[in-house]
């Protein structure tokens, strides 16, 4: 099977990295491509056997998988482009939240699926959201679960749930590694500890909590039942956040929602041409 990447910037790369690194796909049946050429070039550095394409068109036309994993207002002009390489037996992937399986399969032949990654995926590791077109074919859906199932768990999600969904999976990393750092900060700041050190200690926490987690030792509110003891210094860090996070995580569910909705509506203008 040949698997062609069409964009890689940050989420492309970690996608051929993790595919490749994670023995999912070899290099020599993967091309990619960019805008920037230079940025795929990069890649090649590091995996020898890996092709480049000169466009868009060159890996639609040589590839039976093909990911897309560019900006949601550029897919439109790249379906546009691609269209007439990307025939009933192929398989199309998106990779951005505001464009539907709906809304591809309106302009393209080809089985349809969306697959929102996590930067977690580069760890092979983590969740990996998808979405099968209504016209995506069986041989399809069992292929890309098997393929992304070599770099992370694959949940298939309803499209209701798509932002939420994605807020956690895909953007929770950039979220709780902001507040990681906010603490080690605030540690530096009130105490005698270094940087170097704290976050030495941060980090090493959040590995071994993950791990507590992943092994099924304790669920989040028995973790925590074990750790605050009654009148202890835990249990007075719990008031403080308990007292000042407030509404903070609602806020953030409002905010990401309502830059969904706008992207959403501009997406629509474009696919309304048709």
């Amino acid at each position: 099977m040949n698997v062609g990447i069409i964009g890689t910037g940050n989420m492309g790369r970690i996608l051929v990295e993790a595919l490749i690194d994670g023995k999912a796909i070899f290099p020599s049946s993967m091309m990619i491509t960019n805008r920037t050429i230079s940025k795929a070039l990069l890649l090649k550095d590091k995996y020898k056997e890996l092709r480049i394409g000169a466009n868009a068109v060159e890996v639609a036309a040589q590839s039976d998988l093909l990911f897309i994993c560019v900006k949601p207002l550029e897919i439109y002009t790249i379906l546009d482009e691609i269209n007439p390489h990307l025939s009933p037996e192929k398989c199309l992937i998106t990779i951005t939240s505001p464009v539907s399986t709906r809304q591809i399969e309106e302009k393209v032949s080809c089985s349809t699926i969306r697959v929102i990654p996590s930067i977690t995926n580069r760890a092979l590791a983590g969740v990996s959201l998808i979405t099968f077109g209504e016209n995506c074919n069986d041989h399809w859906k069992t292929k890309v679960r098997k393929l992304i199932s070599n770099i992370s768990v694959p949940v298939c999600i309803e499209e209701r749930i798509t932002r939420v969904a994605s807020d956690i999976v895909s953007c929770g990393p950039a979220f709780f590694t902001y507040l990681l750092q906010r603490f080690i900060e605030a540690a530096v700041k009130e105490t005698e500890i270094d940087t170097e050190m704290a976050t030495i200690f941060a980090s090493e926490m959040i590995v071994g909590l993950g791990e507590l987690i992943k092994q099924g030792h304790y669920s989040l509110p028995s973790l925590q039942e074990k750790v605050i003891v009654k009148g202890g210094i835990t249990g007075e860090g719990i008031n403080v956040l308990d007292n000042e996070l407030g509404m903070v995580f609602e806020h953030l569910f409002q905010a990401t929602h309502a830059k969904f909705k706008e992207d959403i509506e501009k997406v629509e203008i474009q696919f309304s041409k048709e």
